[in-house]
């Protein structure tokens, strides 16, 4: 039950910051509906799995290049560039409420898939808290294989379950809200997408002041 109750609170310290992630969950919420937002958190949780085996399995290795400036440095120019690209669409979008039903499209899915595989993928946040997590439970107190699933597989249902009830609560303020107000959240969350995007190429160095 300790690794339970661990895994559970740092998966809610996790999700309470408000970074590109929250906002490209709420904003899709808000725009297209639960199955959108629901697809955009899949691509999230794809990525923190893939991290999360891939430290796992390549611990050392994976510890090491997380240290490496010259991961940091690319890793944060493309997510940043990423992120700026997803801001400037967002602002340039229409954002109409769209008040039909439509068919479920696997293709228009995998879209919202890929955009929530990209945030978080390329962002260097995500390694450095799940590289971190493992090295320090498993390297620095030495946790067994069942000890780490459950402490893992605790920090992933919490984050599923809380981007969930994420994307459920946009859906229910979508259906109070008009076309000029989606218009305006879908600018502003480009513009909060932007600055992300700056402040990650910043922290990587990208850009010099």
């Amino acid at each position: 039950m300790q690794y339970v109750f661990e895994g559970i609170l740092l998966g809610l310290t996790l999700t309470i910051l408000l970074g590109p992630i929250f906002v490209a969950l709420t904003q899709t919420g808000i725009k297209h509906g639960i199955r959108a937002g629901i697809s955009v958190g899949t691509g999230i949780w794809t990525s923190d799995l893939i991290v999360i085996f891939s430290a796992w399995f390549f611990i050392q290795q994976i510890n090491e290049l997380s240290k490496n400036p010259s991961f940091h440095f690319w890793m944060g120019m493309t997510g940043g560039v990423v992120l700026i690209i997803f801001g400037i669409i967002s602002i340039l979008n229409k954002h109409e409420k769209d008040k039909t039903t439509k068919a479920f499209n696997a293709k228009t899915y995998l879209g919202y898939w890929t955009k929530g595989f990209a945030v978080n993928f390329l962002n260097p946040f995500t390694f450095v808290f799940w590289v971190g997590v493992m090295t320090s439970y498993v390297l620095g107190k030495g946790i067994d294989g069942i000890q780490t699933l459950t402490l893992f597989s605790s920090i992933m249902v919490t984050i599923m379950t809380t981007d969930s009830l994420k994307v459920i609560l946009a859906k229910l303020i979508r259906s109070k809200m008009k076309n000029h107000h989606i218009l305006l959240f879908g600018r502003i969350a480009g513009v909060v997408l932007i600055i992300f995007g700056f402040v990650l190429l910043v922290r990587t160095n990208v850009f010099h002041f």
